[in-house]
C-alpha cells in the first residue's frame, strides 16, 4: 500500500504541490475526517433513493453533482494554513455519506465496504439489541425509514451554510428523497469553548492524526508527556473498495446518531447526588463533575478538586494516580469511554484502539445559558440534544465496543478487588442502572454506597451507519455508469 496507515500525516507546506502519495490520497479524500472542519451551523440531510433503475441512474448523477461542490481534505489544509497566515476565510463544508441500501440502490451491492455492523445498519434487531437502543417505533420518525445516503453542509456562518445547502439542493432531482433534515448549531462557554447542553466543555480529548497537530498540542496547552493523542490513520481511513484506485482512494465509516438531551432531569440529578453526598457551597460543583468526569470549565476531576482557570482545557493526564475512584469515579463518563490505560481488561494501547475520531455538533436553541444559574425545574425537557458524529475504521471495534463494552457495562472499568461495580454510563449509558458508589470526599478512603443510579437524560432518537466515500468514487459516478462490474440495474 502506498500510503502508511501505521504512522501520523505530516506536512511541511501545505500549499505547495510536491506530489507524494500523500498529496494524491489527500486530494481524493473528503475534509473532515483527519481534521476537524468548522461546523458552528451544520445542516444535515437525510436522503432515500427510488427503487428503479432510472432512479439509479438518477442518484449517480446527483453524487457526481454534489461532488463538484466539495473539497478534499487537502484544500481544506490549504484553508486552514492560510486562515492561521492571514485570516482568509474558508469555504463550506460538504461531506456525503452512503449507507449500505444506498450502495445496493446505486447497483454497487458487491462493490461496497465490508464492515459487518455497516452491512447490518443502525435499524438492524441485532444492531439495537447490541446498543441497547430503543425501539424503532420509538424512534423519530426519519430514522423508522431507511436511509440511503447523508449530505453535511457546515461553516462559521449561517450565510455561507445556506447558500451551499442550496447549491445542493438545487441538484436534486424528484427522485431522491428527503427524508429528513438536522440543523446544528454550535454552543460556546464564557472562555470560547465548546460545549454541550447540560454545559460541559465537550470535544476536548480526540485523537490527532497530524504531527503538526501533535506538535501544537504539546507545546500550546499542558503537553502530551502522560497523554499523547498521536493517532495512526488505520483508526480512521480504510481503502475505499469501490473506487477507481484503493491504494490511494480511502474513507471512512461515520457514525451518525441523534441523542436528546433532557437538561432539567440531569440538572436535578447533579442536585440530588450533592445531597445524597452531602456536599456544600462550590463542593456541590463537584457532583455534576463525578457524573461526567470533568467540570464545566473542562477541569479533569482526576486532577484538581474543584474548577479552575485555564486556557486551554487539560487533557494531559491519566488515572494512574487515582486506582480506586476516589477522585474521578470508575463511572465518570469521560473515564467510561476513553479509561486511559485504566479499564483493566486490556493494555493502554489496546484500549486506544478503541478511540473514535469525534466530529459531533449540538442542536436545538434554548433562551437559558447552559452555565448560569437558572433552577434546573426551568432548564429544557427536550429538544435539545447533540447530533453525535465520528468517524471509524472499524464500527464494531470503536464506536460499538465503545457504547457496549464500556458505557453500557456495569463492570467496566474493572474495579480492584473490595471495590463495588461502577454501573452504567451515567451520561450515554442504556440500560437498566443499578445503584452505584461515590466519594463524598475528593482523594478520600471510602464511598457511599448503594446511592440510586443518575436517571437517564439522554435518549437515542435515531441514527445510521454510513461510510464516507472517496471524492473519486463519487466523480466517477456518472450517470449510468458504475465504477465496479455489479450494476444491478
Amino acid at each position: 500500500m502506498s500510503i502508511d496507515r501505521n504512522a501520523l500525516l505530516t506536512w511541511a507546506d501545505v500549499p505547495a504541490d510536491v506530489g507524494t502519495d500523500a498529496d494524491a490520497m489527500l486530494d481524493r479524500l473528503q475534509p473532515n475526517i483527519v481534521k476537524p472542519h468548522v461546523r458552528d451551523y451544520l445542516s444535515v440531510l437525510l436522503l432515500g433513493f427510488t427503487d428503479s433503475p432510472e432512479g439509479a441512474v438518477d442518484a449517480r448523477a446527483f453524487l457526481t453533482a454534489v461532488a463538484s461542490l466539495m473539497k478534499s481534505a487537502r484544500e481544506h489544509l490549504r484553508e486552514v494554513a492560510a486562515f492561521k497566515a492571514g485570516g482568509a476565510p474558508g469555504t463550506p463544508y460538504v461531506g456525503v455519506g452512503l449507507a449500505k441500501a444506498g450502495y445496493d440502490k446505486l447497483g454497487l451491492s458487491a462493490q461496497a465496504p465490508t464492515d459487518p455492523s455497516f452491512r447490518l445498519g443502525m435499524r438492524d434487531e441485532q444492531t439495537r439489541q447490541k446498543l441497547s437502543d430503543p425501539v424503532l417505533s420509538l424512534r423519530e420518525e426519519p430514522y423508522r425509514e431507511e436511509i440511503h445516503a447523508v449530505v453535511l453542509v457546515g461553516d462559521a456562518s449561517a450565510v455561507t451554510v445556506a447558500a451551499r445547502l442550496a447549491q445542493v439542493q438545487a441538484v436534486r432531482p424528484a427522485s431522491v428523497h428527503l427524508i429528513g433534515q438536522e440543523t446544528g448549531l454550535g454552543l460556546r462557554n464564557a472562555n470560547g469553548d465548546g460545549i454541550e447542553h447540560f454545559g460541559y466543555v465537550d470535544g476536548r480529548s480526540q485523537p490527532l492524526f497530524w504531527s503538526q497537530d501533535v506538535d501544537d498540542e504539546r507545546r500550546g496547552t499542558d503537553g502530551t508527556s502522560v497523554w499523547n493523542p498521536a493517532t495512526p490513520l488505520d483508526r480512521v481511513l480504510v481503502p475505499d473498495p469501490a473506487a477507481p484506485d484503493p491504494e490511494l482512494d480511502f474513507g471512512s465509516y461515520f457514525v451518525l446518531r441523534k441523542l436528546e438531551q433532557n437538561v432539567q432531569m440531569f440538572k436535578q440529578a447533579e442536585e440530588a447526588l450533592a445531597d445524597q453526598l452531602k456536599l456544600v457551597g462550590e463542593d456541590r460543583e463537584r457532583a455534576g463533575a463525578m457524573i461526567v468526569g470533568r467540570f464545566e470549565d473542562g477541569t479533569p476531576l482526576t486532577t484538581q478538586s474543584a474548577a479552575g482557570p485555564h486556557s486551554p482545557v487539560m487533557n494531559n493526564f491519566d488515572y494512574a494516580n487515582d486506582e480506586h475512584g476516589m477522585k474521578c469515579p470508575f463511572q465518570g463518563h469521560i473515564r467510561k469511554t476513553n479509561p486511559r490505560g485504566s479499564g483493566g481488561f486490556e493494555e493502554a494501547e489496546d484500549e486506544r484502539r478503541h478511540l473514535m475520531a469525534r466530529r459531533g455538533q449540538t442542536y436545538g436553541e434554548r433562551k437559558d445559558d447552559p452555565n448560569d444559574d437558572t433552577l434546573p425545574q426551568y432548564r429544557p425537557t427536550g429538544g435539545v440534544g447533540l447530533l453525535f458524529m465520528a468517524f471509524n475504521s472499524e464500527l464494531g471495534n470503536q464506536f460499538e465496543f465503545t457504547q457496549r463494552t464500556w458505557a453500557n457495562n456495569a463492570g467496566f472499568p474493572r474495579a480492584p478487588a473490595g471495590d463495588s461495580q461502577p454501573g452504567l454510563d451515567p451520561v450515554i449509558g442504556q440500560g437498566a442502572r443499578p445503584t452505584a458508589a461515590w466519594p463524598s470526599v475528593w482523594g478520600g478512603t471510602s464511598k457511599e454506597l448503594g446511592i440510586p443510579a443518575v436517571p437517564q437524560a439522554v435518549t437515542m432518537k435515531g441514527g445510521e451507519y454510513f461510510f464516507m466515500p472517496s471524492l473519486s468514487f463519487l466523480r466517477s459516478l456518472s450517470p449510468g455508469t458504475a465504477t465496479g462490474t455489479d450494476t444491478g440495474i
